[in-house]
């Protein structure tokens, strides 16, 4: 990363936790930074894209923590509470960046940054499983699911406990109690049942992909088709015009819903679009 890049989303940072992220221009952004607004696109082509740089800022840095506790000398149970205790005081670490996230309210949520964020995720449950595999063995492996879910339900929770009160609190003390829990609950779990199997995992994230993360690819396909069909329509100029305004506004990176839903609109109570109308619709949530 370069080090200007670095300024600036290190600027932005500074000033979400500072502010929110609604309430920051970019004007704040490179005043903070001390440099042009030319400079900051040349790297960032918008506030959203420097939001998604960010979140990928502090998942490398999370990455990093962790692997500095791969070490070999150390026993699967020694590495994984350490690394449990780097997770807590990196996240920690930035507490004035995580509390605005979980309180505002307008943080965009773009495919890019649906995709990040599902990818961070899957990643935590990975490090979870692969930790907890290593510290209880082959035992627990049909628990794995169940028990990630567990612990990242546990781990959260103090998260919030930290964030609010980090004075009161040892966050290597917080992630030796977790480890102690889970022995409890890894000793307990294998005279019952997996709830979450993988085969209901598989089901449960391909369910998560299609609700979380949409194909616009199929969105673009319709327009494609729209436009077949008005080749064979007589008068078509003013629905040229709402196709093609429709087709700009959805190749945006954040598309704006209300002209979406005002295109849409146009196109009402004409038979041979009215399917195709609806599933755009559905796509952005939106009511017709």
């Amino acid at each position: 990363m370069k080090e200007k890049e670095k300024l600036i989303i290190e600027s932005a940072i500074k000033l979400f936790a500072l502010k929110g992220f609604s309430s920051t221009s970019v004007q704040d952004i490179v005043t903070e930074s001390g440099i042009s607004k030319g400079a900051f696109y040349l790297y960032f082509k918008s506030k959203d894209a420097l939001l998604l740089a960010i979140l990928q800022y502090y998942f490398d840095k999370i990455q990093k923590s962790l692997s500095a506790h791969e070490d070999k000398n150390l026993s699967p149970r020694e590495r994984f509470t350490k690394q449990l205790n780097a997770l807590f005081e990196t996240l920690v670490e930035h507490r004035e960046f995580m509390i605005m996230q979980s309180r505002e309210q307008a943080i965009p949520l773009n495919e890019s940054i649906k995709k990040l964020i599902f990818n961070m995720h899957l990643e935590t449950q990975q490090f979870y499983r692969n930790g907890l595999l290593s510290v209880y063995g082959e035992k627990i492996e049909p628990f794995l699911w169940d028990l990630s879910a567990i612990l990242d339900g546990l781990f959260q929770s103090y998260v919030r406990i930290l964030l609010i009160d980090k004075q009161n609190f040892d966050s290597l003390e917080l992630a030796e109690f977790l480890m102690r829990r889970m022995d409890s609950i890894s000793q307990a779990i294998t005279s019952d049942h997996p709830i979450l199997t993988d085969e209901k995992v598989e089901n449960l994230l391909n369910k998560t992909k299609s609700l979380f993360l949409k194909d616009k690819n199929h969105v673009i396909t319709l327009l494609e088709t729209m436009k077949k069909e008005l080749k064979k329509m007589d008068e078509k100029e003013d629905l040229e015009i709402s196709l093609e305004v429709l087709q700009s506004e959805i190749n945006r990176e954040n598309p704006r819903i209300p002209v979406i839903q005002g295109m849409l609109s146009n196109f009402k109570g004409i038979a041979q679009f009215d399917t195709y109308r609806k599933e755009i619709a559905s796509f952005y949530d939106l009511k017709v």
